[in-house]
């Protein structure tokens, strides 16, 4: 990683802000927060910030961060006490917690958070000096494609899990096809468990699929704990998984919903797409602009329409996943007047590359939905800012490099899919550092993307209290963010196997340590341990 140092752009302001960050350890007396090694023995992490944290508190479920809704720069580049047993101790300055930014050291003690004290409150056998960081709850990535097994050349657990440790997530939720077998049972389902306990570093959740309304198939993925089911309005780009047809999506919506499971939907209505992809092939099409041309908004606005109106009747619990066009916030708003339990995502991709930007890098930038305009970009910020889009996650979706070179001639050739789970949350750190215009302190955008990339993913899908969450009892995942350091993230520091469009991009916020339950597994921008990751199923 290319280093430089802070400029007058990203000077920290010297406010204290809310959201879902403790600020661990006092600044103005060197407090020191802690964590464990996951070996029984508790740690502590200090506090980060170098000043006394009186913050403002943001009540839980209003996350509204009015403060980032402004127009981006052109370009972003640029208790106390006695313990029982060893304690151990990680000392960070700021803590991220849902009632706000707080000094506070933090013990862990067998994998677990055991307490969040008053600075040096506490002793421990094992300390890490995590002095001006943030200390965060680790990511929780909704949205991966790890291909594994079947197509563990295209990424696989150890390179995909890897990546997600170096970019300070702890758990990752992944999706239902592009490995082999594609998850739509029980007995898949078992295979790729397997082969994520072999080869995953970080934490998993896993997604089944549906593809109809097959009752006893559906039962058997949610009496395994998937977090839900994903499927498609439209084709998948892999034969082995079909599209719901438009005209059972109500049964199988039905189906999902007898069986306790949430659905997520990629939702792109099939035949407005089919048409206008045939329309821009007929016309001789094939530059990078034409990808988005055939899949206009409305692709999106009506699918997210039917589907909604087939939640509604089906008494289903709707997520739309990678949320791409402001049209279809409007649909999204009328599910949730209407009383659908509906949630939405949307990705970095979409949040700080646009059109121009396809037609700059080319397909490493050819995802579905397409990337749009700037001004679609600034409103999809504006939705994330103030809660109506839930939740970022990275759809990260690799391939082998020689399936996006296809597209040099021909976009339509090329495979799509962005590679973005190494950079999810310092992607969305800096863009929210970048929007704020430096008025807001560093601590309020922490505790502003830890509520969008750990928090509400966790709780969404069943992970919470023991993901997303730095509070007692909760599973130990943190990440320790450097908040000041201005960076670039070079070719040989990308763990993925996938070519990654932030490569050669700047980035304000590093981070600096990864910890899974109590246990270091990125450390100074290494890889420090090898697998070990563990299932989590889904708790309600």
């Amino acid at each position: 990683m290319t280093h430089r140092t802070r400029s007058p752009r990203f000077a920290r302001c010297c406010r204290c802000g809310a959201s879902s960050c403790t600020a661990a350890g006092a600044a103005s007396r060197h407090g020191s927060p802690w964590v464990s090694d996951g070996s029984g023995s508790t740690s502590r992490i200090t506090p980060a910030i170098r000043r006394l944290a009186r913050c403002l508190s943001t009540p839980v479920g209003s996350r509204r961060w009015s403060s980032f809704s402004r127009t981006a720069p052109r370009s972003s580049r640029a208790g106390s006490g006695s313990w029982r047993g060893t304690t151990s101790r990680r000392s960070c300055t700021a803590a991220v917690i849902e009632s706000g930014a707080l000094a506070r050291d933090i013990l862990i003690r067998d994998g677990r958070v055991s307490a969040l004290v008053e600075p040096g409150a506490a002793s421990a056998g094992d300390e890490i000096d995590a002095s001006g960081l943030l200390a965060m709850p680790g990511a929780v990535d909704a949205h991966v494609h790890f291909n594994d097994p079947g197509r563990a050349d295209w990424e696989g657990w150890p390179s995909g899990s890897r990546a997600a440790a170096a970019g300070g997530t702890t758990t990752v939720i992944d999706m239902p096809l592009n490995s082999l077998p594609p998850v739509l049972d029980g007995g898949s389902f078992d295979a790729k468990r397997a082969a994520a306990e072999r080869g995953s570093l970080v934490d998993f959740a896993l997604w089944g699929g549906i593809t109809g309304a097959d009752d006893a198939a559906l039962r058997e993925l949610a009496d395994r704990g998937a977090v839900g089911v994903k499927g498609f309005m439209c084709d998948s780009g892999v034969p082995e998984f079909s599209s719901i047809p438009d005209d059972q999506l109500e049964a199988a919506l039905r189906a999902a919903a007898s069986a306790g499971l949430l659905v997520a939907l990629h939702a792109e209505d099939d035949t407005l797409l089919r048409d206008a992809t045939r329309a821009a092939q007929v016309a001789g099409r094939r530059d990078a602009a034409a990808w988005a041309d055939s899949r206009p908004p409305l692709v999106e606005v009506r699918a997210v329409a039917r589907a909604y109106a087939a939640a509604r009747d089906a008494g289903a619990r709707l997520h739309v996943v990678h949320l791409s066009s402001r049209e279809a916030l409007g649909a999204i708003g009328a599910a949730r007047r209407d009383g659908v339990d509906i949630s939405v995502e949307t990705c970095p991709h979409y949040l700080v590359f646009d059109r121009d930007d396809v037609s700059r890098l080319g397909a490493i930038l050819k995802c579905a939905p397409p990337l749009r305009d700037r001004a679609n970009r600034d409103a999809l910020w504006n939705a994330v800012s103030d809660g109506r889009i839930d939740l970022v996650a990275s759809d990260h979706s690799p391939c082998p490099s020689d399936l996006k070179r296809r597209g040099a001639g021909d976009i339509f050739a090329a495979w799509g899919g962005v590679a973005g789970v190494q950079s999810l949350l310092v992607t969305l750190f800096t863009e929210a550092v970048l929007r704020s215009g430096g008025s807001l302190d560093t601590r309020k955008i922490a505790g502003f993307v830890a509520w969008r990339v750990s928090t509400k993913p966790a709780r969404r899908f069943g992970l919470w209290p023991r993901k997303g969450n730095l509070a007692v009892g909760a599973d130990a995942d943190v990440v320790l963010l450097d908040p000041d350091p201005e960076w670039t993230l070079d070719v040989e520091d990308s763990l993925t196997r996938g070519l990654s469009p932030y490569v050669g991009r700047a980035f304000r916020g590093r981070v600096v340590r990864t910890i899974v339950r109590g246990r270091t597994i990125f450390a100074d921008g290494r890889v420090v341990a090898e697998g070990g990751g563990r299932f989590v199923a889904r708790s309600a």
